[in-house]
């Protein structure tokens, strides 16, 4: 199974993120301490990737000393914790942990762990101290609020004064956010004990997978090691399904809330859970035991939660709009097969008034390349597939008579290679699609074989800088090819294919649970003999980028595999865009120049980078008001633009008549209490609260993410633009429609 590799974020499995939960204070968290199958699995781990790795490297002393100091980073990516005098206790380490991996002792990376944990401790401890005085805002300082590349403090007084700034600036946030020195306190005073929660929850499989973590990377940057939970979630995520109720969690204090309902699942059909509820006890069966859950880490209440298809589950809940001395109700679920649509494939279309004429442009929006392994392994003849669901939607736009299609990868950061490969097949006839060349040089062709397009009309491909590997190999082959037009900013610069490997293979014991590793085994490359690694796609053309990419893509990492080229694969191109380009662009840029929308966009991303550059914010509240005070404006400014009436040249979306039917039968009155809720979310989210993920309420949360969703994509309508200025063009000038698409045009 190859895999051109997702980005590998934990999940809190299919349940939101996991902040914290209250813990007293005063109690110190126990050393941890490494299991007896942690060194079986880094010794075993150690012996694949130093042989069958692309970049296969030993183990040995100079690994060492590159797996420690990656291993620090890792724990303190902002050296806010620990201090230079802690890095030099460990100085004899340096060279010595290629021999604990070897040797299956790992005490050393869990002294290290421990120390860590005893800092943090410390710090937080301190700046909790540090609210029972009050900061003097009339001083002329500033606090470096990104420190990924500054130098370890030198003392104990130093990283003080770090914290002394950065509950400073938490202060300053709230104060200008309106609060009183009270409230100030309470809300920091709790996040900072949350802090300390979320840290003593770690357990001995994480720290494990971070010091394994260190190790892979320090390789290369897409290999990992996937402990046992994590590599359950990754499975999830690349077959986008489960079996379980159908309910997103999250935490917020000690409770484990629900966030959000899967319309069609057991929760959703049962109309006895919602949003807000609090989960107090999971209990298995009809008649199993429940189980307190409070103050649990959300991915070990998910665990109790998942589980066969068609077997029960017992939630003691209380309610959403019950108080904390309220009765709480128990709910039996039946669970089964949920599927994570919010990942699939989707199609919109949108309407672009050309001159006279309408041109409806098709938009599909694919947020990750995935597909059930597992089921098409077995013959299942609807496995979930990223292809087969864009070929879906293709079929559909046919009908819907959409004049040309936007392919968005925006943020897409890769899966499955096989569906990269088959999905591209959907826009060409037949011919190869990306090259493989493994460690030992041999060059493998991965081709489309299946005769036949799926769409054979003009097509658009969106991307970003988080758009990586499998999102690469279609742009790539699809501009390649002369296919379609590359839109956006230069992708991520990931040319590498992965594998999963699952270390239980090789363990003797029949039920050890070692974990994965998913290793780099090969270096993909495009049909034209370059590569993506490294340097990305270029569009042909090019939107104004908004990622820095000194901080994120494969040129900020400092062991990337380099940029090489190889032979060309043999190709018919199906089109060539080159005359048309330029003309797409002289349209794209005389149109931006007079949208208010896209020039304020391109204001705010100056403005970005001009903070990225500076990495200071004034600790003066004078300074900071009059900032606030002009963003303030700004604000305003882009609020009056868009409660005016849109402009006749904004794409127009046209309602899908199946989803306004169902979004009809479904209505509910909002009532008085959401609509307060909702109105004061409205009155308040232009400006920062200074508070943090969980500290706004769920309603305000929620209805914040609400309306980011619904914001008007400003880059999206320009490439839709440009894609509709195509079609006039290739409607106009019967030579240049035969140059670019791959028939004949007949409309």
């Amino acid at each position: 199974m190859l895999l051109a590799a997702m980005s590998l974020a934990l999940m809190s499995a299919y349940a939101g993120a996991a902040p914290a939960v209250a813990t007293p204070v005063d109690k110190a968290p126990e050393a941890l301490k490494p299991a007896a199958q942690q060194g079986q699995a880094a010794s075993l781990a150690s012996r694949v990737l130093s042989r069958a790795h692309y970049k296969a490297t030993p183990l040995d002393d100079a690994m060492s000393e590159k797996i420690f100091d990656r291993y620090f980073k890792s724990l303190d990516a902002e050296k806010l914790f620990f201090v230079q005098a802690d890095l030099d206790q460990f100085a004899g380490a340096r060279s010595k942990l290629d021999d604990a991996i070897m040797g299956e002792k790992l005490d050393l990376p869990f002294s290290i762990y421990n120390v860590y944990q005893q800092r943090f401790n410390e710090r937080i401890a301190y700046a909790r101290e540090l609210l029972k005085t009050r900061p003097d805002f009339t001083l002329d300082e500033s606090y470096q609020y990104d420190r990924e590349k500054a130098d370890w403090a030198k003392s104990d007084a130093e990283v003080k004064d770090l914290w002394r700034k950065r509950v400073k600036n938490d202060w300053l946030r709230l104060k200008l956010a309106g609060k009183d020195d009270k409230a100030i306190r309470e809300t920091l005073d709790k996040r900072y004990e949350n802090y300390l929660s979320r840290s003593r929850k770690l357990n001995s499989e994480d720290v494990f997978q971070i010091f394994m973590n260190a190790y892979a990377m320090s390789i290369e940057p897409h290999t990992n090691y996937l402990g046992p939970r994590a590599s359950d979630n990754f499975d999830i995520q690349m077959r986008l399904s489960l079996e379980g109720i159908g309910a997103v969690l999250q935490t917020r204090d000690e409770y484990t809330v629900i966030r959000e309902i899967v319309a069609g699942s057991p929760a959703g059909m049962s109309g006895k859970l919602k949003v807000g509820d609090r989960i107090m006890a999971v209990g298995q069966n009809e008649s199993g035991p429940l189980t307190d859950v409070l103050g649990w880490r959300i991915d070990d209440v998910v665990q109790q939660i998942r589980g066969a298809k068609d077997s029960t589950v017992r939630l003691q809940v209380l309610p959403a709009d019950a108080g904390p001395d309220g009765k709480p109700v128990t709910i039996a679920l039946v669970r089964k097969k949920i599927s994570m649509e919010e990942q699939s494939a989707k199609k919109t279309i949108m309407e672009v008034r050309d001159g006279g004429v309408k041109r409806r442009i098709g938009v599909i929006s694919l947020p990750t390349f995935y597909m059930d392994f597992e089921a098409r392994r077995k013959g299942d003849k609807d496995y979930k597939s990223a292809t087969r669901d864009v070929a879906r939607l293709l079929g559909e736009l046919k009908k819907d008579k959409v004049d040309n299609v936007l392919l968005d990868l925006r943020n897409n950061g890769g899966g499955s290679l096989t569906e990269a490969v088959e999905l591209t097949g959907l826009f060409i006839d037949r011919g190869p699609v990306v090259q493989q060349r493994s460690a030992d040089g041999k060059v493998e062709v991965e081709s489309d074989t299946l005769p036949g397009l799926a769409w054979d009309g003009p097509v658009g491909v969106l991307i970003n800088r988080g758009s990586a590997s499998a999102s690469e190999i279609v742009a790539a082959a699809l501009q390649d090819y002369g296919r379609g037009i590359i839109i956006g900013e230069p992708s991520f610069g990931k040319g590498t294919v992965q594998t999963l490997l699952n270390l239980d293979r090789f363990a003797q014991a029949d039920k050890a649970r070692l974990g994965e590793l998913k290793m780099t085994i090969a270096q993909f490359f495009r049909i034209n003999g370059g590569t993506t690694q490294l340097r990305g796609v270029t569009p042909d053309i090019k939107l104004p980028t908004i990622a820095d990419a000194e901080n994120f893509g494969e040129s900020s990492y400092d062991n990337a595999l380099p940029y090489t080229v190889i032979k060309p694969a043999v190709y018919i191109p199906a089109g060539e865009v080159k005359d048309i380009v330029p003309l797409l662009q002289k349209r794209y840029e005389a149109r931006v120049a007079k949208d208010k929308d896209f020039q304020y966009l391109v204001d705010d991303i100056n403005y970005v980078k001009k903070q990225r550059k500076e990495n200071l914010i004034s600790l003066n509240e004078v300074a900071r008001r009059k900032e606030r005070e002009q963003q303030e404006q700004r604000a305003k400014l882009r609020e009056a633009r868009l409660a005016a009436a849109p402009s006749p040249d904004d794409p127009i979306l046209v309602p899908d008549p199946k989803e306004a039917l169902n979004k009809a039968v479904s209505a509910k009155p909002a009532g008085a209490k959401a609509a307060k809720q909702a109105a004061a979310v409205k009155g308040t989210s232009r400006t920062d609260d200074g508070l943090q993920g969980d500290e706004r309420s769920l309603a305000a949360e929620l209805e914040a993410e609400k309306a980011a969703k619904n914001a008007k994509d400003v880059l999206l309508n320009e490439a839709v633009h440009i894609l509709a200025d195509e079609v006039g063009l290739l409607k106009t000038d019967t030579r240049l429609a035969s140059r670019v698409l791959p028939y004949t045009p007949d409309r």
